[in-house]
């Protein structure tokens, strides 16, 4: 039975069809090689699919890609994928992060407060919402076992050689936009780091056949 394609937010169907995988540099579309072969892979096997996006401190860029991440398989109709997101250590999701999402077409609500916030975050009104708060890679939250382990930041990369209970390591690395807190530039850098993550990872779900 073929899969429907659910219904996102019309705001967030203007962006993404905003989206041009010809500006992917070819430099940058070999490493995502390495992500689309190995969901590919597991797709062809009907296996569950399940990517662990990992930053230092799990605040913005490793959020970013777990929602963008999700929202490309759904829209591409690609089944059984799970995205989760971590950090080497646990923080706060940074409210920039939300803003840029709700800016993009997102719904995002808070369902707890404190020193790390919980949030909801839906790409479509009748679609089960991504949960967002920031947690270690191997938190409880998170898988144990057979997942592939996205770095998405360089540091993190280089301080955890070792990923237990990942299965493939794939470092996809990105700016921090974070460089540009309490300036003048800090929105437009984050919607420009969001929109470079969503831009490849949109790219990498088109390119997978299900």
């Amino acid at each position: 039975m073929e899969p429907i394609k659910p219904i996102l937010f019309p705001k967030l169907e203007k962006v993404i069809c905003t989206f041009d995988f010809e500006n992917i540099l070819t430099d940058r579309k070999s490493v995502l090689q390495l992500l689309i072969d190995h969901i590919q892979t597991k797709v062809n096997n009907q296996q569950e699919v399940r990517l662990n996006f990992i930053c230092t401190h799990n605040s913005r860029r490793s959020h970013l890609s777990q929602v963008w991440a999700q929202t490309a398989a759904a829209h591409f109709k690609i089944q059984n994928v799970d995205c989760y997101s971590g950090g080497t250590e646990a923080t706060a999701l940074f409210q920039m992060v939300t803003k840029t999402l709700e800016k993009s077409g997102f719904e995002v609500k808070k369902i707890a407060d404190g020193n790390n916030p919980i949030y909801a975050i839906k790409y479509g009104k009748n679609e089960h919402p991504i949960i967002g708060f920031s947690k270690t890679y191997d938190a409880d939250f998170n898988p144990i076992s057979e997942f592939a382990a996205i770095m998405t930041c360089s540091q993190a990369d280089g301080d955890c050689p070792f990923i237990a209970g990942a299965e493939k390591r794939i470092p996809i690395t990105y700016e921090d936009p974070k460089a540009f807190d309490q300036t003048p530039q800090q929105a437009e850098k984050y919607e420009e780091r969001s929109l470079q993550i969503a831009t490849e990872l949109f790219y990498v779900f088109s390119r997978i056949k299900s």
